[in-house]
């Protein structure tokens, strides 16, 4: 069965940090692409961050480039989003999400065929 469990959230002040977890069992992120997603209350699912295990490919949003920066511990079978100076506009949800399929969009969610449960991220102003 395949699991991605994410940790990592919490609440933060405008201008602090935090570095989400997503931890992967019954699959191979070392041959996967893995994306970053994050949705707040009546707004749609949007992509954040990505990397591509295969080439080492990165994106982000414009709205957290600079910002935030995806990385991964492929031995532990982890990706990693770290993000700085947050702001209240980042107050969401985040899911990790992959597929070990060839990724034609990175931002799209229907992209993605696996899903973790979400971690609550709140950035207080």
């Amino acid at each position: 069965e395949v699991q991605l469990v994410e940790s990592g959230g919490g609440l933060v002040q405008a201008g602090g940090s935090l570095r989400l977890s997503c931890v992967a069992s019954g699959f191979d992120f070392a041959y996967a692409a893995i994306g970053w997603f994050r949705q707040a209350p009546g707004k749609e699912r949007e992509g954040v961050s990505y990397i591509n295990s295969n080439d080492g490919t990165t994106y982000y949003a414009d709205s957290v480039q600079g910002r935030f920066v995806i990385s991964s511990d492929y031995h532990e079978n982890t990706v990693y989003l770290q993000m700085t100076s947050l702001k209240p506009e980042d107050t969401a949800v985040y899911y990790c999400a992959s597929d070990y399929r060839t990724i034609a969009k990175w931002d799209l969610p229907r992209e993605y065929g696996y899903w973790g449960q979400g971690t609550q991220v709140t950035v207080s102003s």
